[in-house]
C-alpha cells in the first residue's frame, strides 16, 4: 500500500540529508520530483504546492545542518506539512450523525466499477453492528441487474431493501423511501443510485433532483484508488454539479501510489471519510489522516 508515493518522499528525505541543496540545485530536482509526484497519482497543484513547501523547507535546513538530525527534521516537516492541509478539512462521523437525525438519509454518488453498491453494503453492515435500523435504496432505476445487485447484498446481511419497478423517476423512490423509513422507524436509509459516466448530463441532472427533492443530510461520492486522475476529475464535476459533503476510497489496500486520496480531498476541499480495504463487510476504515501520512512516510 502506498509503495511508491513513500519512495518518492524517501528519496527526497535521502537528497536533502546527503549534500547541501542550493535554489539552483533545487531547480534542477524541480522537474524530477514533480513528474514523479503526478506519475503516483498526485495532482498537478497539488504537486506544485508540495514541491514549493518543500523547497522552503529543504534549502533552508542547510544553516542549520550541523546541528542535528537533518533527517529527523525533514520528516517532521513533511508530516507537518501534509497532516496540516489534511486535518484543516470538515470531518464528520455518520455514526454520530445517525444518533442526532433521524432517519439519517445519505445518498452515494459515484461512476459505475468503482465499488460504490459494495460499500454501501459495508456501511450497512457498519449500522447494523451499531444496532441502528438500516434501510437500504435501490434508486439506481436504469441499469439492468443494479437493484438485484443491492438486494443480494441485503439478503447476505439481513437488511431490508427499498425496490420500486425500473424506469422509476429515482427521486421519487427516495422521496418514498423516506416516508416508509418514518413509518417504520428505520434510523439510517442508505441510497444507492444511478453510476453512467460523470460526464452524463441525464445522470447529473438525475442526481440534483434528489437531492432538490429528498434534501439528504449526506452526499457521499465513492472513487476508485486506482483510478487516479480520472477520480480527481470525477471530484470535480460531482462536486461542481451536484455537491458532495465527504469521499469514501476504495481498492486503497490494492493502490501501490497514495496520491489519490491526497489529490481528491485537494482538489473540492471535502475530507475522505472512508477507505476501502478489502472485499469483505469489514473492510471498511474510518480515514485517520495520521494513519495516511504516517503510512506514506514511514
Amino acid at each position: 500500500m502506498f509503495d511508491k508515493l513513500r519512495k518518492v518522499f524517501k528519496n527526497i528525505i535521502d537528497v536533502a540529508t546527503t549534500r547541501t541543496i542550493t535554489d539552483k540545485d533545487f531547480e534542477e530536482l524541480r522537474e524530477t520530483l514533480l513528474l514523479e509526484l503526478i506519475e503516483n497519482d498526485v495532482a498537478y497543484q497539488v504537486a506544485e504546492e508540495i514541491i514549493e513547501k518543500l523547497r522552503e523547507i529543504i534549502v533552508g535546513l542547510k544553516i542549520r545542518r550541523a546541528s542535528g538530525n537533518v533527517k529527523h527534521l525533514m520528516l517532521g516537516k513533511l508530516k507537518e506539512l501534509l497532516l496540516g492541509f489534511l486535518s484543516s478539512l470538515e470531518y464528520f462521523d455518520l455514526i454520530r450523525e445517525a444518533r442526532n437525525n433521524s432517519p439519517l438519509l445519505v445518498v452515494f454518488l459515484g461512476v459505475n466499477g468503482v465499488g460504490k453498491t459494495t460499500t454501501i453494503a459495508k456501511l450497512g453492515y457498519m449500522f447494523r453492528v451499531n444496532k441502528f435500523k438500516t434501510l437500504l435504496v435501490a434508486a439506481d432505476t436504469f441499469r439492468a441487474g443494479a437493484q438485484e445487485q443491492l438486494a443480494e447484498h441485503g439478503k447476505k446481511l439481513g437488511l431490508p431493501v427499498f425496490t420500486r419497478p425500473y424506469g422509476t423517476d429515482p427521486a421519487a423512490v427516495v422521496y418514498d423511501s423516506m416516508i416508509y423509513a418514518k413509518q417504520n422507524k428505520f434510523d439510517v436509509v442508505l441510497v444507492d443510485t444511478a453510476g453512467r459516466m460523470h460526464t452524463d448530463i441525464d445522470l447529473l441532472e438525475e442526481l440534483r433532483k434528489i437531492v432538490r427533492v429528498t434534501k439528504p443530510h449526506y452526499k457521499i461520492l465513492v472513487v476508485d484508488a486506482l483510478t487516479g486522475n480520472d477520480a480527481v476529475e470525477q471530484a470535480r464535476v460531482f462536486n461542481e454539479k451536484v455537491g458532495v459533503d465527504g469521499i469514501i476510497v476504495t481498492k486503497v489496500d490494492a493502490d501501490p501510489k497514495g496520491g489519490t486520496i491526497l489529490s481528491v480531498s485537494y482538489e473540492i476541499k471535502k475530507p475522505v471519510i472512508y477507505v476501502g480495504i478489502g472485499q469483505g463487510y469489514t473492510d471498511l476504515r474510518r480515514f485517520d489522516p495520521k494513519w495516511f501520512v504516517d503510512k506514506i512516510l514511514q
